[in-house]
């Protein structure tokens, strides 16, 4: 929940979601009961209130669909998978749900296709890596929602007094780090491995040097390159104390806030932090996340989902909301800002050729790029735990990448029986 806290408390929620092409022309006549839609409500500490933009959004769909009622539900962000699951568990799923994850109502059955509720150029119309991600089985059932790519993010004053340049390879990396440790910074990177979102920050390096969580059959954690991956981190940031006192319990928001305090020289973060940099004046820069030798690493996807359930047959309802929540007009007046990019073409290449929105390009340009986690697989959310309880163990001092790996490999298989 903290992660997402950070996310809307420094840039404010510009849009609901982002959005993109034309759905469902028409509906069927208007039913008893409204539609319901299960999602995410933030307190009030984050600055923001989701709860107005949806308002507006259902004010905006009415007018198009007068025969269509929409009942949205806010339920805290912390509780809101647990109660998700419980509802469907207990006969009550919603029409339309946001959740983290998807793949295991899908496998159940229990969930509309995109194609059962697009029409093929609004299902089309989805950035291809992102709409991949919502598939199992080759459908997709998972509709991204408030997406995300990280940049490595750097601190322009300590480089300049560092005497260095945003590295292109991990070799780069440490020596940049080296050198802001001489010139008195803190943390010169900023390992993000606490137990707020340490899966995106490792599956980031392991990205960069070919890895990844599984491959075509599954999970494979301790495969060679991911041993190497995370030994290199041990050894060559961990150890020589490159990377903060304690990596394992550095936290994406705390790391986000020391960087803005000028305590981290350079980490990897996502294009919400600009909204709080541009806001305090902050001496920042970003670049893509090197390569181990060199280039462009792959950058990470992040989003969380919105999904249809069968239960209660309102096929064409859900279908309506949803072409408007990610059509064109929609994704130009709610959607597309440093909270949120779009996940259709159409809406990502509207931002881009906005001149105001330039900032947001290189953030766009690296979107059909993005490598997910194994969303796909039922046992996602069990795995994702474990991996963000232990994977932070691998690189410490001490720490043992292989025996961690192999652990995860073990925990994974009996999550998948």
């Amino acid at each position: 929940m903290r992660r997402r806290q950070f996310l809307l408390h420094t840039a404010g929620l510009a849009g609901v979601t982002a959005l993109g092409a034309g759905g469902l022309s028409g509906c069927s006549a208007e039913t008893d009961s409204p539609l319901k839609v299960l999602v995410a409500s933030y307190d009030k500490s984050v600055g923001s209130s989701i709860g107005d933009q949806w308002g507006s959004l259902t004010a905006a769909f009415k007018k198009v669909h007068p025969d269509i009622g929409v009942s949205v539900e806010r339920v805290p962000f912390a509780e809101l998978d647990r109660t998700l699951a419980r509802r469907v568990r207990d006969g009550d799923a919603p029409d339309i749900a946001q959740s983290n994850f998807f793949a295991p109502y899908a496998e159940q059955d229990k969930l509309y296709g995109a194609s059962d509720l697009f029409d093929v150029r609004t299902e089309g119309d989805f950035i291809r890596s992102y709409a991949e991600a919502g598939m199992v089985d080759r459908v997709q059932y998972g509709l991204p929602f408030l997406a995300s790519t990280p940049r490595l993010f750097y601190n322009k004053d300590l480089f300049k007094r560092a005497r260095v340049t945003a590295p292109r390879s991990w070799a780069e990396l440490r020596d940049a780090a080296r050198a802001l440790k001489a010139a008195g910074v803190p943390t010169p990177y900023g390992l993000q491995l606490g137990p707020e979102a340490a899966e995106d920050e490792a599956l980031a390096w392991l990205l960069a040097d070919g890895g990844g969580y599984a491959g075509l059959t599954g999970y494979d954690f301790a495969t060679p390159g991911n041993i190497a991956t995370l030994t290199w981190l041990r050894d060559h940031l961990v150890r020589p104390g490159l990377a903060g006192a304690d990596p394992k319990s550095l936290t994406r928001t705390d790391a986000y806030a020391q960087f803005l305090r000028g305590k981290i020289g350079m980490m990897i973060a996502h294009p919400v932090l600009m909204g709080a940099a541009d806001k305090a004046g902050f001496p920042y820069a970003h670049a893509p996340f090197p390569e181990k030798n060199g280039g462009a690493a792959p950058p990470v996807g992040l989003n969380d989902w919105l999904m249809a359930f069968r239960q209660n047959g309102r096929r064409e309802q859900c279908g309506a909301f949803l072409g408007f929540l990610y059509g064109r007009k929609s994704a130009l007046e709610y959607g597309g800002s440093r909270s949120a990019l779009p996940v259709t073409s159409s809406a990502a290449q509207a931002l881009r050729e906005d001149p105001g929105q330039r900032p947001m390009r290189e953030f766009i340009d690296q979107m059909p790029q993005a490598r997910f986690q194994p969303t796909n697989l039922g046992s996602w959310p069990k795995v994702r735990s474990a991996v963000r309880r232990h994977i932070g163990e691998a690189v410490a001092k001490g720490g043992d990448p292989r025996a961690v790996l192999e652990a995860l490999d073990t925990t994974a298989t009996r999550a998948e029986l």
